[in-house]
């Protein structure tokens, strides 16, 4: 089992593709890592053993019939809480959604399932995915498989939590404020927020979102390697009718100018000192690559994070104030109290006003990314956070809202923005971010993958 679930999803979907592994003993060894070493960290939340067990047989069949049964052949994955899965609750860490049953997929499940992709599970999110701790009053709290006294990150850290343990291979994760980078980031894992509109999205069983959720939330792949989050993105991109805002467009966009900018405390956030030698390490690393690295000053990041507070707390004031009141989880309830707090909520001309600045920001970001078409840039400005050190108390949430100035501006900006995990200070996960320009995740992969090559190998987690 342990040979197994330490491979990467490359490894695993190259090996069932030429019959070195059947897809059903991959994913009984995933299974029973699941069996093994979920109860200790309860990244997983819901589990259909049997299903993944008949999905898996289907690959070895499609397999024997010579044909291929695509990117992501007999490749265990799990599936954050907050999207639709058929015959599945889509909670999103919420008792008073217990019994939301999906009728049909999500695009996002649908498209790992059609690139031969095995769902082994559903994995924990904080309730309303609302935090960068994973913790609620239906599913409990996750911790950390690297240290426990950390969190996994949040929202998606069900997610990085089952992929640093082995559990899976690939994590589904959902990113609005950083939910998938700044998971990954604490888990020690790479975490890709793509473009808007790369990855179609669409939950039957709810509402459509209003324009913030619209222009904000993404899914996107939690991996150990940069190529296992290529062929996630491969698989999970495939287009969808339900999306009005996706766009099909290649992967590959092209030759690019190796350059890359280096900025180590956008906007003047406090950056501590660990948080800034990896960000020269990584630097380091590029340019022993080949790559020109240019120390810069970015665009500005504060009015993008203030939109997306203005955006998404007006949009939750009008669909979810009665949800917090009936769910009742006293984290959410202060941190929700927190956020409001932050921000008014717009009327209709401040709104204009937003998304009228919105435009001149993305505008400034995109003549910075022609001239160089990597940002290296800090995930957090700080180690990641003790576990549930935001509701610790008003200055503690403060201080964190500070520190992930970069977590809440970028989703603002539709630009891809990656989480690359560049080693350890002692247990604790260290990483970098990655920014480039729309619809060039290519750029991202290739920046990616020259760190990667320089640093030490990501090992899968073993709780106790």
């Amino acid at each position: 089992m342990m040979d197994i679930v330490k491979m990467s999803a490359t490894e695993i979907a190259e090996s069932v593709r030429s019959k070195k592994l059947s897809a059903t003993e991959v994913t009984r060894a995933h299974l029973e890592r699941i069996e093994c070493i979920n109860g200790s960290i309860n990244a997983v939340v819901q589990e259909f053993p049997d299903e993944a067990l008949a999905a898996a047989e289907s690959v070895d069949e499609l397999i024997s019939q010579g044909k291929d049964p695509g990117v992501l052949c007999g490749v265990p994955i799990t599936i954050k809480v907050n999207v639709d899965q058929i015959g599945q609750a889509t909670t999103n860490g919420l008792t008073i959604q217990r019994n939301l049953i999906a009728q049909s997929d999500s695009p996002v499940v649908s498209n790992v399932r059609l690139a031969g992709g095995i769902i082994v599970g559903r994995t924990n999110t904080p309730a309303f995915s609302l935090r960068w701790f994973t913790k609620n009053d239906l599913h409990g709290q996750t911790l950390n498989p690297r240290d426990y006294s950390i969190t996994p990150g949040g929202s998606s850290g069900g997610a990085a939590a089952a992929v640093a343990s082995g559990m899976c291979a690939l994590g589904h994760g959902t990113d609005i404020a950083g939910s998938i980078r700044y998971p990954a980031f604490a888990c020690g894992l790479h975490g890709l927020r793509p473009t808007l509109g790369r990855i179609a999205a669409y939950n039957a069983s709810g509402k459509d979102r209003h324009i913030g959720a619209q222009l904000m939330a993404v899914s996107g792949p939690i991996c150990r390697t940069i190529s296992d989050i290529k062929i996630g993105l491969e698989a999970m991109s495939v287009g969808n009718k339900n999306d009005p805002w996706y766009v099909p467009t290649p992967i590959n966009q092209g030759e690019f100018p190796r350059r890359a900018a280096l900025t180590i405390a956008p906007d003047g956030m406090p950056v501590c000192r660990e948080i800034e030698l990896a960000l020269r390490d990584a630097g380091q690393r590029l340019k022993d690559a080949g790559w020109v690295v240019d120390e810069v000053s970015c665009p500005p990041l504060r009015p993008a994070a203030k939109i997306n507070e203005e955006l998404w707390m007006t949009e939750m004031r009008t669909s979810a104030d009665l949800m917090v009141e009936q769910e009742a989880e006293a984290d959410s309830v202060f941190v929700y109290e927190q956020m409001k707090n932050r921000v008014a909520p717009l009327e209709i001309e401040q709104l204009l006003i937003a998304l009228q600045v919105r435009a001149g920001i993305i505008r400034e970001w995109q003549e910075f990314l022609e001239k160089y078409p990597v940002l290296i840039c800090p995930v957090s400005g700080e180690l990641p956070f003790l576990q549930q050190e935001d509701v610790r108390s008003e200055t503690a949430f403060e201080r964190i809202m500070e520190a992930q100035l970069t977590q809440r501006a970028l989703p603002v900006l539709g630009l891809p923005a990656m989480a690359v995990a560049t080693g350890a200070v002692g247990k604790i996960p260290m990483g970098v971010q990655l920014v480039a320009g729309r619809f060039r995740e290519d750029i991202l992969f290739s920046a990616g993958a020259d760190i990667e090559t320089a640093g030490p190998k990501i090992e899968i987690a073993n709780p106790v």
